[in-house]
């Protein structure tokens, strides 16, 4: 056993929550993140978010959980034993970042799959980004998972892009003409590893 090496830890696996061109890449004019929007490359619209349950003790039994698209399926849905929120990530793009959350809200419990996000600006300069939970109005910046009240933390996941193997260059995935080439990619996500 080498001392200097961490203990590998079961809920710090990576896993792939699928390519890239699956998610919709969202601006501040969105209003709910789960709300179908055209995706490049797909016919139907797709929600702007994907959520996954991942135990902690066992991140290979993690499963894509669906996402309710209007207010009375997702009342049904959210009560419902099959969609507890403890162990669930949110993925999403915005503004061409991937960012992957936890899907509970840490004041309400509520899913922030509902919730908006936004750019958190000073003077008109943009420092960050940040998700509001429509339950009650708080905000949460999603890179540090810090509040804008109280002393709530919303756990943030990390998150990688990975080459695809064997995967093929796009010509203009924007759909624009005169584009360069971009790869497939993958994203990948685990939680972040405590340290100590």
């Amino acid at each position: 056993m080498n001392p200097f090496r961490a203990w590998r830890r079961a809920e710090n696996d990576w896993f792939s929550v699928g390519p890239t061109s699956s998610f919709p890449d969202l601006d501040d004019t969105t209003t709910a993140l789960s709300s179908p929007r055209p995706c490049t490359g797909l016919p139907d619209p797709t929600p702007g978010c994907k959520a996954f349950h991942v135990p902690k003790e066992d991140t290979s039994k993690r499963r894509e959980v669906p996402i309710a698209e209007d207010e009375a399926d997702a009342t049904a849905s959210d009560t419902g034993a099959d969609n507890d929120l403890t162990d669930q990530v949110l993925v999403f793009r915005y503004r061409g970042k991937f960012h992957a959350i936890d899907h509970q809200c840490p004041h309400a419990s509520f899913p922030l799959s509902r919730g908006a996000p936004f750019d958190i600006e000073d003077f008109g300069i943009v420092l960050s980004a940040g998700l509001t939970c429509p339950k009650h109005g708080w905000s949460f910046d999603l890179f540090s998972g810090r509040s804008d009240r109280g002393n709530y933390r919303l756990k943030v996941w990390e998150v990688e892009l990975r080459d695809v193997s064997g995967g093929q260059a796009l010509k203009g995935v924007e759909g624009g003409e005169g584009k360069e080439e971009e790869m497939v990619r993958e994203v990948w996500v685990r939680r972040k590893p405590r340290m100590g």
